[in-house]
């Protein structure tokens, strides 16, 4: 295998795909690269909550490039990349279990809705809300990678749905966080902040995406309205 450090290398390498080049995190703090054959591989350190080995190409070339790169950055890094590339590698490379499916959506069209939401001026009232509405998010104020909030606020200011910039690339812009107050759910507000987080980051780096749980329906039904494209992707760990 070979490193890569270069960003032209890497779009190079991988045909632009979108997850590769948001995994790479414009080659950062400790993210390492390689390719092998047609495969590719980015380790990218805590990024979305998880130390990740983005992965594609061809799966025997990618086998054998995941178990050197898996040999080289050790074992917190979580294999994943589209489903059928995932199941390959769980069944090639010694010590890695298929782990969970879920689905990465992106889109580069600016959404059509009107929208009252903005960024704020700080984080002031965004983790009680998470705690409240989304306790599961890996978007929290202070963490690492976690940039702004935007939200819809209600006539006294109050927070009633909420989304973060978190883990921009550049190219990839990232939409993470997203909760909205039990007493303000059915309003349309989600669509509402998700379309402009979605419009600025688009504006900014020119394609946003997002991870969504595969079940989550209601949700991957709001982003396509929003522009979005599902593809469903899966984790692996040892």
């Amino acid at each position: 295998m070979r490193e890569i450090e270069a960003p032209a290398q890497l779009e190079l390498v991988s045909g632009g795909d979108p997850l590769i080049a948001w995994a790479a995190q414009g080659f950062g703090p400790g993210v390492r690269v390689w390719s092998a054959g047609a495969a590719v591989a980015v380790a990218s350190p805590d990024v979305s909550k998880h130390d990740r080995l983005a992965v594609a190409g061809p799966v025997d070339d990618a086998a054998r490039l995941t178990t050197s790169v898996l040999a080289e950055v050790g074992p917190s890094y979580r294999p994943f990349g589209d489903e059928e590339l995932i199941r390959g590698l769980a069944e090639r490379v010694p010590g890695l279990e298929f782990a969970a499916t879920f689905g990465w959506m992106d889109a580069s069209e600016l959404p059509d809705v009107t929208t009252t939401a903005a960024w704020l001026d700080g984080d002031a009232g965004v983790e009680a809300l998470l705690a409240e509405a989304s306790p599961s998010s890996y978007a929290w104020p202070g963490h690492p990678g976690v940039r702004r909030w935007a939200a819809v606020t209600g006539d006294r200011g109050e927070l009633l749905s909420i989304a973060a910039d978190a883990w921009s690339a550049p190219g990839v812009g990232f939409l993470a966080g997203v909760a909205t107050h039990p007493v303000a759910r059915g309003k349309g507000l989600s669509r509402q902040v998700c379309a402009f987080v979605t419009a600025e980051l688009i504006k900014r780096h020119g394609r946003v995406a997002l991870m969504v749980n595969g079940d989550n329906a209601a949700a991957i039904a709001v982003y396509e309205r929003l522009g979005y494209r599902y593809r469903r992707v899966a984790a692996a760990h040892l």
